[in-house]
């Protein structure tokens, strides 16, 4: 049983750490679309 359980952890701890990461990707890529669009820094 401990098995499974670490097998699941070690296989959805990557899957969610991606989706993490898209979700920050997408949100900074569409400040910078926004930004630049209204021509103003991003920063």
């Amino acid at each position: 049983m401990n098995t499974l359980l670490f097998a699941a952890y070690v296989l959805v701890w990557p899957a969610i750490s991606a989706a993490v990461l898209a979700i920050l990707l997408i949100a900074v890529w569409r400040d910078y679309r926004s930004a630049r669009e209204e021509g103003r820094e991003l920063i």
